[in-house]
């Protein structure tokens, strides 16, 4: 791979510096003011629309940036990370983490070997063993059935399984079907946290999953000794191997803890922590509580993404733009954070999730080749869900410092409200500050505006989750780096006013969307092409 001190004397790159100048002397007002640029930065893909245009950019910042791609060989990185190069070269391994939601005849190899049958023979162990659990052939060493699990997990063994876990709890369907059902996750070390995931949980019907690479992760494993104490103290030593069971590779030191090494579900060394959710890390857990076809589901989308990613357009490429953009906002403009938004209460994890995905892989100060760069990588990521975050931290991001934000939101709701009497249902109400936000943070007010004031969630969280890692890769190989070794407020609230006002409007007397930019009525309008309660697939509607 070339070495980031190249990438930094690349023309293309000089080029962006010196457009920075350019684009510091436009307001973005004046850049939403252009229709047909507007027009040219919304993407769809698969139900997921991308609208960038409240970026700080131009049509041809979006030319220069990929002229950057070229030059440091994304096509090619990309290629390589899908043909199984070891490009985690510190650890001399392949990244591969697509290959767990790989079908069945996809042929991705490492080393030289078909690592998909491999996958497979893990999902479908997973897949058995679920259903006995669930179905009560496989009982505890009294013979109740399995009702509760506690999966046991640090980092990236907790993180990502806990935001699916998260959004799929007020899916209509998942939750059916894990009625009755627990799944709790053990992570601090602090003794607090085993004290509130074993409160009201019975040793009998309560089933531990263990998940350390290793299996000698030093918080992880004191947390599994205090489980395996619990169990063995209420039922005895020999229930333990009917009461545990691992996600490991180390088959002896997992036997040597007490658990039937037959009871062990692997992984391997090209994926990465953070990025195992989507195999036996995430998916046995999700698995046991939502059953095995609802986690299926999840994979699917997520290799819809990992599909869209490596055969796309770059002009049209969800991961490569949003990895670009970043990558301008960071190094060019100099913007180090990033809020992550989501208008739904399911994606509450998200942020956590991406904050250590991101942050973990990108965290870095010097090239692949062990030269120190001499610009900025990595961004510092936080969010809350709308409309928590508004009363919260918006503050600073409308009035403070500048920091480019990622507006998630759903045109339907897991869980549909509308009070009688109400302008609008729960979902609008949400939804008019999604779309108020964005356009209160591009535009502010100018100095004549206030001298006239008075002024004193049905979700798609796999495919989003496959467009962050696959985004956060972009921005790697960009930099050079490797990612995979380890008052405003005020003024949005009348903006959402303005949108609750449109949307009770519409939705009464179906009076057209206006007053509104070309960005958000084109927004505004697709939302409201929905019916309120109406089975379909729901659309994400990411604004960056």
């Amino acid at each position: 791979m070339a070495s980031a001190a190249l990438i930094c004397d690349s023309e293309p790159w000089k080029d962006l510096k010196e457009h920075v100048n350019v684009i510091e002397k436009k307001h973005l007002r004046d850049l939403m003011n252009d229709v047909e640029r507007c027009q040219s930065m919304m993407v769809e893909i698969d139900g997921i629309l991308l609208d960038y245009s409240r970026q700080r950019v131009r049509l041809d910042t979006i030319g220069k940036l990929l002229k950057l791609a070229e030059a440091a060989r994304l096509r090619q990185k990309i290629d390589m990370m899908y043909n199984g190069d070891h490009i985690n070269s510190t650890e001399n391994r392949s990244v591969l983490h697509i290959a767990l939601r790989a079908p069945r005849d996809k042929v991705i190899c490492s080393d030289g070997k078909n690592v998909v049958p491999d996958v497979w023979y893990v999902l479908d162990k997973i897949k058995e063993f679920s259903e006995r659990v669930r179905s009560g052939s496989w009982v505890g060493a009294t013979g109740k059935a399995l009702k509760d699990v506690v999966a046991i997990g640090i980092g990236g063994s907790f993180l990502g399984p806990l935001f699916v876990h998260n959004a799929l709890q007020t899916d209509p369907e998942a939750a059916d079907c894990a009625r009755g059902r627990q799944l709790r996750f053990l992570a601090n070390v602090d003794p607090v946290d085993v004290a509130r995931n074993i409160s009201g949980l019975n040793p009998e019907t309560t089933l531990v999953v263990v998940v350390s690479k290793t299996f000698t992760t030093a918080e992880t494993m004191l947390n599994a000794r205090t489980m395996r104490e619990w169990i063995s103290s209420a039922l005895g030593t020999q229930a333990v191997a009917k009461h545990m069971v691992a996600v490991s590779t180390n088959l002896t030191l997992v036997e040597k803890f007490g658990i039937d090494p037959a009871n062990t579900f692997a992984f391997w060394d090209w994926v990465g922590g953070r990025y195992s959710v989507c195999s036996a890390v995430g998916v046995l857990p999700l698995s046991l509580q939502y059953g095995f076809p609802i986690v299926e589901k999840f994979l699917n989308g997520a290799s819809n993404i990992d599909n869209h990613f490596y055969s796309a357009s770059f002009e049209r490429n969800l991961p490569v733009l949003l990895g670009l953009l970043s990558v301008w906002n960071v190094t060019f403009l100099g913007y180090p954070a990033r809020a992550i938004l989501p208008y739904s209460q399911a994606l509450e994890k998200f942020a956590p999730h991406i904050q250590q995905v991101s942050m973990e892989s990108n965290g870095k100060g010097v090239s692949i080749d062990g030269i120190p760069l001499p610009f900025e990588t990595g961004e510092i990521d936080f969010g809350e869900p709308g409309t928590n975050g508004q009363h919260s931290f918006y503050q600073l991001i409308h009035q403070g410092r500048v920091v480019p934000c990622d507006f998630i939101g759903s045109i339907k709701s897991q869980q549909p409200i509308y009070l009688k009497g109400e302008v609008v249902s729960n979902h609008d109400e949400l939804m008019s500050n999604f779309f108020a936000q964005p356009d209160a943070l591009a535009y502010g007010k100018s100095p004549e505006q206030l001298l006239q004031d008075s002024v004193p969630d049905h979700l798609v969280p796999h495919k989003l989750l496959a467009i962050y890692e696959h985004r956060i890769a972009v921005e790697g190989f960009i930099w050079g780096i490797n990612s995979f070794d380890q008052w405003g407020v005020e003024l949005g609230k009348v903006l959402a006013s303005q949108v609750r006002k449109q949307l009770h409007l519409s939705r009464t007397k179906r009076e057209p969307v206006q007053g509104f930019n070309f960005s958000t009525t084109t927004l505004l309008t697709r939302y409201l092409e929905v019916e309120p309660g109406t089975p379909s697939d729901s659309t994400m509607l990411p604004r960056v």
